[in-house]
């Protein structure tokens, strides 16, 4: 059972004008777009940075991973905090942190230093991403306004994981690695600023005490959770013992945190919203879309740079197309809602995300930027009908679960990306060596180059350039593109089968942007 508002203190929104409502919002989403822009804006900085400092292979790869492995681990506990001390103030600290943590990369020379520095960033956007989903919940009682609220977010969203790489591209022509880091601290400065004058607090009024056992399983069982999927993903193998341990424990962890807050009168976070069936096929979608949006971004960075020649800022600027086409449909989204309802928006953009993926692997002319240009608009439309997945998972639950709905939306976002980019990378590695090895036999390669070329396409176009081995590059690219296809094959399948299931699970005539 939910817990209703028991307290006498006014509503935030009760005393907001329209301007201050959106003002807010706008406050809430260049926030986020300074988070979603941190996960990715090292895909371009860390070769300076590995150059600088001279990180091992795995130190570069906790570089990469620790911002989300924190970031995973803290959602539950630290919304359940902001329910309770006020979620102005977790979000003015988790600003504060992220200005902190941005500010000393000025004096980290080390590997361990940046490790540290990113898993404290990952603590304060811990603090900041459930925060700006459950503000707008509660600041937004109109359903119209609320689900346009919602699509400004998911279109925000969306565009920062896009531009990261742009911008960091484009740091990285003028400055040193370094800047990747510090462009935060302008951009979160003014945050503080403007939340300090535009956003009013919001709490719970009675939360229930607080779990700390409850909020332990939590941050063990999530890191341990993605921390085993990337492994999976790394090594493009179950047969990873390490990772079996961890992905074993945190299925243990994670149960007994589930049935503690099913059994408790005041659980850390709320897992009865999920006897929503619209709120359950929101969070099906949120988990499905990123699995696709992620990857592919992953994939055709990787295929643009190495097979197709751009350069990071152009490689930023081809992916872009992505982006705008999931800020215009989340726009969009919740318009044509109303039009023909919830279910068939979210469920119908999911199956164009899957289409788009599906025609990358399926083009009879191979794969050419045109064919990836294509490919990225339908997966990028079918992507903004995550605007209504999310008014259908905030507007499905109580204004005082609100931070509940928000942290588990984060998380369904942050483990479909990490899934996504496990499941598709390890069926595009398998493929690569595959291909790559019996190219390679063809022309006459040595075994001791082309079992190490095997690993990746970035290992494969070094080897080759270092031996002044052209046709191992001709191969790589052509392996490299043929598993591209095979990812798009599988992951376009699986969207489509995500779309059906959220179909079906979502209550006909369910409408969340009146």
């Amino acid at each position: 059972m939910t817990t209703p508002r028991t307290d006498s203190r006014p509503h935030p929104s009760a005393h907001l004008s329209r301007t201050a409502r959106w003002a807010a919002t706008g406050v809430l989403t260049a926030s986020l777009l300074v988070i979603t822009m941190d996960m990715t804006i090292l895909t371009i900085a860390l070769p300076s940075m590995a150059a600088e400092i001279q990180p091992t292979s795995t130190q570069q790869l906790w570089i990469m991973d620790v911002y989300s492995l924190v970031l995973a681990g803290l959602l539950v506990p630290w919304s359940a905090v902001a329910d309770r001390w006020g979620r102005k103030k977790m979000l003015m600290l988790g600003y504060s942190f992220f200005i902190l943590a941005s500010l000393l990369v000025v004096v980290a020379d080390s590997a361990a230093e940046v490790i540290a520095i990113r898993a404290f960033l990952g603590v304060g956007g811990a603090m900041i991403m459930p925060q700006t989903l459950s503000m707008i919940r509660v600041l937004f009682t109109d359903l119209r306004e609320r689900a346009t609220a919602l699509s400004i977010w998911a279109a925000i969203s969306g565009l920062g994981s896009a531009l990261g790489p742009l911008v960091g591209g484009i740091l990285l022509e003028h400055f040193s690695w370094h800047a990747a880091f510090l462009i935060n601290v302008p951009l979160m400065g003014a945050a503080i600023i403007a939340g300090y004058f535009l956003l009013p607090e919001s709490t719970v009024g009675s939360p229930g005490r607080w779990d700390w056992v409850a909020a332990v399983q939590s941050m063990v069982g999530m890191v341990l959770l993605v921390w085993s999927v990337k492994e999976f993903g790394k090594e493009a193998s179950l047969a990873v013992p390490e990772a079996l341990a961890a992905f074993a424990a945190a299925v243990a962890v994670l149960a007994w945190f589930t049935l503690r807050c099913l059994r408790s009168d005041s659980p850390l976070l709320e897992l009865r919203l999920f006897r929503s069936r619209p709120f359950t096929a929101g969070i099906i979608a949120a988990l499905g879309s990123t699995f696709a949006m992620i990857a592919a971004l992953l994939l055709l960075a990787q295929w643009l740079q190495l097979v197709d020649g751009a350069g990071p800022v152009e490689t930023g600027v081809k992916l872009i197309p992505v982006a705008v086409a999931a800020a215009l449909a989340s726009v969009a989204a919740p318009v044509l809602s109303r039009r023909i309802g919830s279910r068939g928006v979210v469920a119908g953009g999911i199956i164009l995300a899957g289409a788009g993926m599906l025609y990358m692997g399926l083009s009879p002319s191979g794969v050419s930027y045109p064919v990836i240009l294509v490919a990225m608009l339908l997966v990028g439309a079918g992507v903004g009908s995550l605007a209504v997945a999310s008014a259908m998972i905030m507007g499905g639950s109580p204004e005082d679960k609100a931070g509940n709905a928000g942290a588990l939306e984060e998380a369904s976002y942050e483990i479909g990306g990490v899934l996504g980019v496990a499941v598709l990378g390890s069926i595009s590695a398998l493929v690569f060596r595959d291909h790559l090895t019996s190219l390679a036999g063809g022309l006459g390669l040595p075994e001791e180059l082309t079992d190490p070329a095997g690993e990746s396409l970035g290992a494969a176009m070094h080897i080759a350039g270092e031996a002044g081995l052209p046709d191992l590059a001709s191969s790589a690219a052509e392996a490299f593109t043929d598993s591209l296809q095979t990812a798009g094959i599988a992951g376009g399948l699986l969207m489509l089968a995500v779309g059906v299931a959220v179909f079906f699970i979502t209550p006909k005539g369910t409408q969340a942007a009146h």
